[in-house]
């Protein structure tokens, strides 16, 4: 057999790729597992996306290659949605790069800056594919602790007096996942700042802003992030979209030039069909997403309830699509707590761990399944039989 590239030695499958064909099979087997654990929105996006898309599709020359930066209406679009949601101006000709799904950027992103011999700084606990992206594209990675006693905040004095001379990259998250730690105007600030005084380029990865907050922000509204940070956001979380592979990455032309040397190798454009819909999602009006935060915050209340019934500890100010909660200390860790809870109650939650070591004592519940279904896992976790 031929080999497989030494590269992918410094990665494993994705914990839910594997996850998920393991329920699969005990649903096959006729056990009723409820999974809780995924972040996939179930609601549909709004009406006139799916009639965009469909009208698109109709037109007999809509199937073609596109452009590897989007049509010009994407991009003023998602310039329209920055200004309005998060008061930053942005160029639609040259500070913005549509992309096929942020997790694409990730990957890009690492591509375009990174080489043996850099470093980039990944959160723990934090979004698997930071690592990844890292390791594929040959550089190392240091891991930066994230902890309940500080908020789940990095530690930025800590860092930088640390050799920082190899550092290239710092991978962030706020909103946070997993752990639903908000940020706010100032961490901003103060990471744009660390990035500009140590040559570091910050890149947040912001698709959670819009879920269970009234206030989204972005990195890029901090004094001197143009010069520093990148942005990457999706409508996946904030419009239903997962499946739709819909993101973009914004900041400095310089820094997208670069990713798009990099992207312009690997796909042939998106497409137009779904960038016509994805310019209508990014018009929709402010009840839109407080329809879609009214949903969620009954569910958060559902969810709420069940890891009281797990004797669980939580935080009930965190925001994003998921539930982070400290396990009871009668389990080992949480990868024993979500086994227990899937062979002997039918219920999937994730295992805090598979976000870094920070996270072992941690589970974490989807917002992405109705309440009858979140109030079905209680009544589970409450029967003994």
């Amino acid at each position: 057999m031929i080999q497989a590239a030494k590269r992918l030695e410094s990665v494993s499958e994705y914990y839910f790729a594997g996850k998920l064909r393991e329920i699969a099979q005990m649903q096959r087997e006729g056990r009723p597992v409820l999974n809780l654990g995924i972040g996939s929105p179930d609601l549909p996006p709004h009406p006139v996306v799916t009639e965009a898309l469909q009208t698109g599709a109709a037109n007999p020359g809509a199937h073609g290659y596109q452009s590897y930066t989007g049509i010009p209406a994407l991009r003023v679009a998602w310039a329209g949605w920055y200004e309005r949601h998060y008061g930053v101006a942005l160029n639609p000709d040259n500070e913005i790069l549509p992309l096929i799904g942020s997790k694409e950027g990730i990957l890009h992103i690492a591509m375009a800056f990174l080489e043996p011999g850099d470093v980039a700084l990944v959160p723990n606990p934090g979004y698997p594919t930071y690592q990844a992206a890292t390791l594929l594209a040959g550089a190392e990675v240091r891991h930066y602790d994230l902890t309940v006693d500080s908020d789940w905040l990095p530690d930025l004095d800590e860092l930088g007096q640390s050799d920082l001379s190899r550092v290239k990259i710092m991978w962030v998250n706020y909103p946070h996942m997993p752990t639903g730690a908000p940020g706010s105007t100032s961490v901003f600030q103060r990471l744009v700042d660390f990035g500009n005084q140590h040559n570091i380029l910050i890149i947040n990865d912001n698709p959670y802003s819009f879920i269970l907050n009234e206030h989204p922000r972005s990195i890029l509204a901090a004094n001197g992030a143009m010069e520093t940070a990148l942005e990457l956001n999706s409508l996946s979380k904030s419009h239903n979209m997962a499946g739709w592979r819909v993101g973009m990455v914004a900041g400095h032309p310089d820094h997208l030039k670069a990713v798009l040397r990099f992207k312009s190798n690997m796909d042939s454009g998106q497409f137009l069909p779904v960038q016509l819909a994805a310019t209508q999602a990014l018009g929709l009006p402010a009840d839109w997403y407080a329809g879609l935060n009214a949903t969620y915050a009954s569910r958060q209340k559902a969810a709420f309830a069940l890891l009281e019934s797990l004797d669980c500890r939580f935080d009930k100010a965190q925001q994003g699509m998921f539930v982070w909660a400290a396990a009871p200390a009668h389990y080992k860790d949480a990868f024993e707590m979500s086994d227990a809870l899937l062979y002997q109650k039918n219920v999937f939650l994730t295992p805090g761990g598979i976000f870094g070591s920070n996270g072992k004592k941690f589970i974490r519940i989807s917002l992405c399944s109705p309440v009858a279904v979140l109030e079905e896992a209680g009544k589970r976790m409450r029967n003994d039989e």
